[in-house]
């Protein structure tokens, strides 16, 4: 007894002691050094490893968080796959770059236009409690994002007996509503008058519905009468040449008068070609020259491949003809920077492929050293990737040199625009057959002609450049031999 009294009257000397240590060693020790001295998770939580929004694609500046391929609690090595991020090229695997346990999700699946740096979700190292993970003050003050749903929230239990707000007094000319907007409040009833507008120029936006659903969540509260219904007003005349100041308003069952709309949301990759086409269209000044190529050669080649059960496409013969005409006029096979000009050192076609969601551009890389059989694999899986959202970033990241093909829509000629930072785009057209007056006979004969516009930068390459390699291009093309003594 007596043992026990005196060990925990030292315990109490040695307490205050530690108290009245001196305030200047206090300050100096961090919150990370009391973790050292404690080692215990149990006081201050296990340290996070955190996990950011990394920049997949050059061009990147937000993503959207496709699907969660770990689960909070789940081991994780590096290299492992975290997440599906939908980038402004594709959806791309994002790889975990430490070991340990995924400890927190901060951005559910859904969650869109996350920007770069921004935190995703939260690790522990292996063997410490991942669920006392330390979560970041700022993170837990919002809480983790989760993706709201189109959905009007669900009806709540109306008041005994409510007194509808008397409507405000409207502003001069009719009431203009969003699509959106108009739809919600048709469906339950709703007065129009009753709602706050907040969007621009007095629109009544389907946030504003939806807050007044939320004030009259019984359709049956606060009915539109046909009194209180706006009244169509005379259409004023207009003097010619101007516009309407309100859009008309659409009637449901109607077909939608002149100026009614509804709102597409924009996709990250629509978005950024929208982005990029502006600034080639406005920074870079395009030349265009064409010429016609006889593809009869091409045509025989490929039967006869085809006998030996080799398919190849028409495209592939282009694009080998491009490449093969890069390296025979090496001027050509540049780019363009800030710092200007920027000769490469391979020889990579970028062929435009359409998606769902719009163009991107997967690269064949060094196509100059590739048969026409080995491109035709290549550019097969590429597309099928892309079509599919798969593309990894060295697969679309690049490129030297563009080709968009749009014959086998039956488009015989067209320009395309540069695809930045790169100094050409070919633009090709379906073969036509076209009659010939032969020179030596006289005679009539037919010939398969295609059409090419390059679409050229003129700081890179002047018009006396881009006609020589059409010129070189179209000798490739027309004797397909030729490419291989390129």
């Amino acid at each position: 007894m007596a043992a026990s009294l005196r060990m925990g009257c030292q315990g109490v000397i040695i307490g205050l002691r530690f108290a009245n240590l001196k305030t200047s060693w206090s300050s100096r020790l961090s919150h990370d050094n009391v973790r050292h001295f404690f080692r215990s998770s149990y006081l201050f939580g296990a340290a996070p490893v955190k996990v950011e929004m990394p920049a997949l694609s050059p061009t990147m500046e937000e993503g959207n968080i496709v699907k969660w391929l770990k689960k909070e609690g789940e081991t994780v090595a590096a290299g492992d796959a975290l997440c599906e991020i939908e980038t402004d090229k594709a959806v791309v695997t994002m790889e975990s770059s430490d070991d340990g346990v995924l400890a927190k999700i901060l951005m559910e699946e859904g969650s869109r236009a996350v920007r770069l740096g921004t935190l995703i979700a939260l690790m522990v190292e292996s063997g410490e409690d991942w669920k006392t993970v330390e979560i970041p003050p700022q993170v837990a003050a919002a809480g983790p994002q989760i993706p709201q749903s189109p959905v009007a929230p669900s009806p709540q239990t109306a008041p005994a007996a409510p007194t509808p707000p008397s409507p405000r007094a409207a502003s001069t000319g009719p009431l203009r509503l969003s699509p959106a907007a108009r739809h919600i409040l048709d469906t339950h009833g709703l007065d129009p008058k009753l709602a706050k507008p907040t969007g621009h120029k007095g629109i009544i936006t389907k946030e504003d519905a939806l807050s007044l659903l939320k004030r009259f969540p019984d359709s049956k509260v606060a009915p539109v009468s046909s009194a209180q219904r706006p009244v169509a007003t005379a259409a004023v005349p207009l003097t010619p040449g101007s516009r309407p100041m309100y859009p008309a308003q659409s009637i449901p069952g109607k077909p939608g008068a002149p100026g009614t709309f509804s709102e597409v949301p924009a996709s990250n990759v629509r978005r950024v070609i929208a982005q990029r086409l502006t600034q080639s269209k406005t920074t870079i000044p395009h030349a265009y020259a064409t010429v016609d190529c006889n593809m009869e050669a091409v045509i025989q080649l490929r039967k006869e491949m085809a006998k030996a059960e080799i398919k190849v496409s028409v495209n592939d013969f282009i694009i080998k003809a491009a490449a093969a005409t890069l390296r025979e006029l090496p001027e050509v096979n540049v780019t363009w920077s800030e710092e200007g000009p920027q000769a490469l050192d391979t020889i990579s076609i970028s062929i435009a492929v359409a998606t769902e969601k719009g163009l991107i551009t997967p690269i064949i890389t060094n196509a100059a050293d590739k048969g026409v059989q080995e491109i035709s694999v290549h550019a097969k899986a590429l597309a099928q990737k892309a079509r599919d959202g798969k593309l990894l970033p060295h697969e679309y990241q690049g490129g030297s040199f563009s080709i968009s093909n749009l014959g086998m829509f039956g488009i015989t000629g067209f320009s395309a625009v540069i695809n930045p930072p790169q100094a050409c785009i070919l633009a090709v057209g379906a073969s036509r057959a076209v009659l010939h007056l032969t020179k030596e006979t006289g005679a009539l004969s037919t010939q398969q002609l295609m059409t090419v516009t390059l679409s050229s930068d003129g700081r890179l390459v002047d018009d006396e450049l881009a006609s020589r390699f059409l010129d070189k291009f179209r000798a490739n093309l027309e004797r397909p031999q030729r490419m291989a003594l390129a």
